[in-house]
């Protein structure tokens, strides 16, 4: 009998006992980075751009910032385009932003295109194919292919992690307050004056990958 609650009593503890988990590391993390705007080169201007999606409604909008090579603001734009999707988003923001260029006669410049849609500077930057894509977005990205091809310099497209387009990303969150589209000249409003501060000092943020 004394053995038997010997070994009921050892059962017990052992059925209650706490679970003890092992997390198993990767030796090989990846280590953060700085992130923040990059000014461009003289002679170059610099766009970027950013769209933004309600995920629920679906209301979008657009946004961008062009600055030179001292970082000096030279126009911002944003706008709401309706009902759409963060891809499209993305695709006429930039196609918007190039229209600027030509309209602002600046296709004499080299123009650097900057944006935090990775897929989307696949698609324009690399030419990747528009497999399964809509329409919609074939139309927008064969209009942005031409204007780009009626740019007389340079011009580069890069992929930026948010935290270097805050700029642009501000003006698309604007971009739901208004009914017309509003574009700034020379001086930003006031919403954005910190931002583009920032981004004039060299301002960046740790990001963890």
């Amino acid at each position: 009998m004394r053995l038997l609650v010997s070994r009921i009593f050892r059962h017990e503890i052992l059925v209650h006992r706490p679970v003890q988990f092992v997390v198993i590391r990767n030796s090989h993390k990846v280590p953060p980075v700085q992130v923040g705007w990059e000014k461009p080169e003289s002679g170059w201007i610099k766009l970027n751009f950013d769209g933004s999606c309600k995920c629920k409604s679906g209301r979008s909008s657009i946004g961008g910032v062009f600055r030179d090579h001292n970082a000096e603001f030279l126009l911002g734009y944003s706008e709401f385009i309706g009902k759409s999707n963060s891809t499209i988003a993305e695709i006429i923001a930039l196609r918007r932003g190039l229209e600027l260029v030509l309209e602002n006669g600046w296709g004499d410049n080299s123009v650097w295109l900057e944006g935090d849609s990775k897929s989307l500077v696949d698609i324009i930057g690399k030419r990747k194919q528009l497999v399964n894509r809509c329409g919609e977005v074939q139309k927008h990205v064969t209009h942005i292919n031409s204007i780009i091809s009626e740019l007389n310099n340079q011009c580069i497209l890069t992929h930026v992690f948010r935290e270097g387009n805050r700029a642009a990303d501000k003006f698309a969150q604007m971009g739901y307050h208004f009914k017309n589209p509003q574009v700034w000249r020379h001086v930003p409003p006031n919403e954005l004056l910190r931002i583009v501060h920032e981004d004039a000092e060299g301002k960046t943020f740790l990001r963890r990958r």
